[in-house]
């Protein structure tokens, strides 16, 4: 028999084709206690189904509503990726999906992931989702499932792609944002730990255009011994616990409570995220010298020659979340947030529309954010 002959009697499985059943199987088995350390009530994890099973009667909600919300982590992942530091990218999947939440005052349930790849390496895949199963730790939600795909021809050598789905539930009186909303009301901001997930195409841009690489000592970190990709690949703060704490101390988030919104700082910065949750009969002023702006971002400004219109909507400038409270419970909240460990800083207050033109969305053509002053740099 030739060797074509051969050739063309030869079974051709899955394996020749790019993708390895035994190696998923591997991952799963890996995964197992890492899923399963992220139990909680309404889940007592166990991997391996078709689908992830939650009892919302388990938790304790008398009329829940239920609150969605995926997201990815950009480009951040490149960094991950090029630089093989892959033990935090999971942090930032699961705080971007959950920070959503917490904006609804919903409380995170469970959380699914998405692990996209051209071949799988276990390992890597394992330290990826350990990262993901701390997020859920630290948010207080079960990792019930997720979907590993394995797509040869569609991503490089070493590429990976991730998605997160969160679901959490709220009382249905107390969904914020809520409807009362006003001026005078004041606006708490709680710190970022750095760029967090949003921006990094432009982040990526100006590392490249300072002709620094990965490895090089970050010019805008506290220590010189912190490389480039480890200051930004700094995870995302996951907001959920210290959030939950104060908006359950100050009397929950219906009519009676402090906290009447809750804003997620992400992509569109200041300017494009706060409008989101107000009314659009109000405006939002934000003093720009009650916070500082970590070095990062001083870096990133005077590295692209940036103005600080434009750093206010692509990043979050130091300011993570920010909390509309009224005037009266402020004090209040601001010392339920410190005691669940948080820095809170009163950043600002809910005007009157200014009828000042603006580039930024959300309101038109009306300034939905006012700013006073200019970025502190610290």
């Amino acid at each position: 028999m030739s060797a074509a002959d051969e050739n063309s009697q030869k079974s051709i499985t899955y394996a020749d084709a790019g993708v390895d059943i035994d190696a998923g199987n591997a991952l799963v088995a890996a995964i197992k206690p890492l899923a399963k350390a992220t139990s909680r009530p309404g889940a007592d994890v166990d991997l391996g189904g078709f689908g992830g099973l939650f009892d919302l009667k388990r938790t304790g909600f008398r009329d829940p509503i239920l609150v969605a919300a995926n997201d990815g982590v950009g480009t951040k992942l490149k960094i991950a990726i090029d630089t093989q530091r892959h033990s935090t990218i999971g942090i930032d999947l699961v705080a971007m999906c959950v920070n959503d939440l917490i904006v609804q005052g919903a409380e995170p349930l469970f959380f699914l992931d998405y692990f996209s790849v051209g071949k799988l390496d276990v390992q890597v895949a394992r330290e990826v989702i350990a990262g993901i199963a701390d997020g859920c730790r630290d948010a207080g939600c079960a990792l019930i499932g997720g979907e590993t795909a394995e797509m040869p021809g569609l991503y490089q050598s070493g590429d990976y792609d991730l998605a997160g789905f969160a679901v959490g539930a709220v009382e249905r009186d107390e969904i914020l944002p809520r409807a009362n909303i006003g001026v005078g009301d004041i606006l708490i901001g709680l710190r970022s730990s750095g760029v967090h997930s949003n921006g990094y195409s432009l982040v990526r841009k100006l590392v490249e255009h300072a002709k620094l690489d990965w490895n090089s000592p970050a010019p805008f970190a506290k220590s010189q011994n912190q490389s480039v990709a480890e200051a930004l690949l700094t995870p995302t703060r996951i907001y959920v616990k210290p959030l939950l704490a104060a908006i359950r101390a100050t009397g929950g988030s219906g009519l009676n409570g402090g906290i009447k919104a809750l804003s997620h700082i992400t992509g569109g910065g200041l300017s494009e995220n706060v409008p989101r949750v107000m009314p659009k009969d109000v405006a939002a002023r934000i003093d720009l010298s009650s916070f500082s702006a970590p070095p990062v971002f001083e870096w990133l400004a005077r590295t692209g020659n940036i103005p600080d219109a434009e750093l206010l909507r692509t990043f979050n400038c130091g300011i993570g979340m920010i909390a509309v409270v009224s005037k009266d419970r402020a004090d209040d909240v601001v010392a339920e947030l410190k005691s669940a460990g948080e820095d809170p800083t009163v950043i600002g207050d809910i005007i009157p529309p200014t009828g000042e033109k603006s580039d930024a969305k959300g309101k038109g053509e009306a300034w939905a954010v006012k700013y006073d002053g200019k970025l502190n740099f610290g």
